[in-house]
């Protein structure tokens, strides 16, 4: 089977992070959103590769070839970007020949049994329940569960189990004349030519989608998200376990976190939710909720549900005070 991963996104949301960087090689626990999406494929037993890229894609490109030289990769370009339907398209002539493929989007962490997605009988939507579905490609299934409708971004939901950036799909030929029609009739949502028209034009044409329920998605287009993502991967038995009391000289650590190679951190409090990336220096610093990017400087600084980009520098102030009584000193908030 081949993943099809769509890269393309200029990430606007995580401005001014994606001002240097494209979207999916924002940093999250101790990798990449794309690098966390690239191991899980291949921990699944998947080795071929097509990623569609457009803003900075020589970045992602460099990033794939260098981290993964053991992935069989594909790149190619969407310009312009009209959507997620669009840029399957450009792609088509990558997977007109497979059996089945995977479609995983590279702004989106889901935790699922890929394994089992795979050996699934029909096509898959990966879905996870909401609060506001209305913000979201949404799903509707009958009573035989079955999905009968995709909607993107409906006004008036009639379900709650959003489109979470995960597809099998069993017939990529069937896929691709469902491109061809929106494309040919011009069938745009909000000006732009998404995936679920092509979807619901391929369930109408009597394909047989089934609903996969996820047990963890992250969205990770925004600074909430993203940090709410690193948290809950920071959770796992692995970052707890690890020891960075010689690495760290008089700190104090309060796992879970992550700290690259090559760091020197003195007389700090770091944690928890805390990942902090190669060869980045902190001194006198408080930070908690927080992703530190690589080659960083930070000094003087509490922090907390904040991000910091590579080769950022912060230095903060510190005083020494002889403060009588009654007195009243507000540094602000």
């Amino acid at each position: 089977m081949k993943a099809i991963i769509p890269v393309a996104g200029v990430g606007s949301k995580l401005r001014p992070h994606t001002h240097t960087q494209p979207k999916s090689l924002v940093p999250v626990a101790d990798n990449t959103i794309l690098g966390h999406i690239i191991d899980k494929l291949l921990e699944a037993g998947i080795q071929d590769f097509v990623f569609i890229i457009g803003y900075l894609g020589e970045k992602v490109e460099r990033y794939v070839r260098q981290k993964y030289p053991q992935a069989r990769a594909e790149f190619v370009v969407q310009e312009p970007r009209e959507g997620l339907g669009h840029a399957l398209w450009v792609a088509r002539h990558t997977y007109e020949q497979e059996e089945s493929i995977l479609i995983m989007l590279g702004d989106a962490i889901v935790d699922v049994d890929l394994e089992a997605i795979i050996k699934a009988p029909y096509s898959v939507l990966g879905v996870k329940k909401v609060a506001k579905p209305s913000l979201f490609g949404v799903t509707e299934m009958g009573h035989d569960e079955f999905v009968v409708k995709v909607v993107e971004k409906p006004k008036i939901p009639k379900s709650n189990f959003a489109l979470v950036g995960l597809y099998k799909i069993m017939h990529p030929q069937k896929l691709i004349a469902s491109l061809q029609h929106i494309i040919t009739e011009d069938v745009k949502t909000q000006g732009e030519f998404h995936l679920t028209d092509a979807l619901m034009h391929m369930i109408k044409s009597g394909e047989k989608m089934v609903p996969w329920s996820v047990d963890h998605w992250f969205d990770c287009g925004r600074k909430e998200t993203l940090l709410e993502a690193n948290a809950t991967l920071l959770a796992r038995p692995r970052f707890r376990d690890r020891d960075y009391s010689t690495l760290c000289p008089g700190c104090i650590i309060i796992p879970p976190v992550s700290i690259g190679e090559g760091c020197e951190i003195t007389n700090s409090i770091i944690g928890p939710n805390v990942a902090i990336g190669d060869n980045t220096t902190i001194t006198n610093c408080v930070l908690s909720n927080s992703i530190i990017g690589s080659f960083s400087e930070l000094r003087l600084a509490v922090m907390h549900d904040s991000i910091i980009g590579s080769d950022a520098s912060f230095k903060g102030f510190s005083h020494s005070l002889n403060i009588g009584d009654s007195t009243e000193i507000n540094f602000g908030q």
